[in-house]
């Protein structure tokens, strides 16, 4: 699945730093030793592309279709070519609470059009959270695949919208701040729907688009989640979350 580069990310989706595959390698590289938010996916780039307006004015955006993003286990077509609305929140109602999501378009506008994009054609709704890590550098949750295997997505991939703002760390990784919300990928531009909310600060490469913030009483909710332990699957800090995790319903607000 889909894994984090540095921790978390994978022929799935992985988030770990960097992409990785399902071994748990680091996202946006073939490296199988970190450990990343996972999805897995085919990875086919002959794709056509459809260039839509991003929320943010003036920005454009290629979405790619294909599987790059993840194979399509709910396809609600790409983001429109217009997007007149400029959607601030997005609210994922879990049935451990409600985690609200402050988006963050000035810094990944593509990532956030197709953010808000699926969460209002309903395809977060009736999903899992189907990773948890716990290790020191790592404490994420992942979510966004409907399938709930890390191998899904939306049958489009988003470009990257790499961070150039975050503390650095050593060895060229960047700090991923406590309450931020970044996407998931399997490798260099192959973001798509999967994507991991940070409960912990935690160090990773800076390939991950960081599109929004979780707000305090979201927080509390993911503190909850991570207190209920990891189930182990790719290694003992890497694996479900124990306590089973759900989005019944993703709202978008303006």
């Amino acid at each position: 699945m889909r894994k984090l580069a540095a921790l978390v990310v994978g022929a799935a989706f992985v988030v770990a730093g960097c992409a990785s595959t399902t071994t748990g390698s680091a996202v946006g590289s073939d490296d199988t030793t970190s450990v990343a938010p996972r999805t897995t996916m085919s990875a086919s780039s002959a794709s056509p592309r459809t260039t839509t307006p991003a929320a943010t004015t003036g920005t454009t955006c290629e979405y790619v279709r294909g599987t790059r993003g993840g194979e399509a286990t709910r396809d609600v077509g790409v983001p429109p070519a217009t997007a007149d609305d400029k959607p601030a929140t997005v609210t994922l109602t879990t049935n451990l609470g409600a985690i609200k999501v402050e988006l963050a378009p000035a810094k990944a506008p593509c990532t956030t059009r197709s953010f808000a994009f699926l969460a209002g054609k309903k395809y977060f709704d009736d999903t899992p959270c189907h990773r948890l890590t716990s290790a020191a550098s790592l404490k994420v949750l992942q979510c966004g695949d409907p399938s709930g295997q890390g191998t899904g997505g939306p049958g489009y991939a988003i470009a990257d919208e790499n961070p150039k703002d975050l503390k650095q760390a050593a060895g060229g990784s960047v700090v991923y701040p406590r309450g931020t919300v970044a996407m998931a990928n399997a490798g260099p531009n192959t973001g798509g729907s999967q994507f991991f909310l940070v409960y912990a600060d935690s160090t990773l490469p800076p390939n991950y688009a960081v599109f929004g913030t979780v707000d305090d009483a979201g927080l509390a909710v993911l503190d909850k989640i991570a207190a209920g332990g990891v189930t182990p699957q790719s290694g003992e800090d890497d694996g479900a979350p124990t306590v089973p995790v759900s989005i019944k319903q993703a709202v978008v607000g303006s």
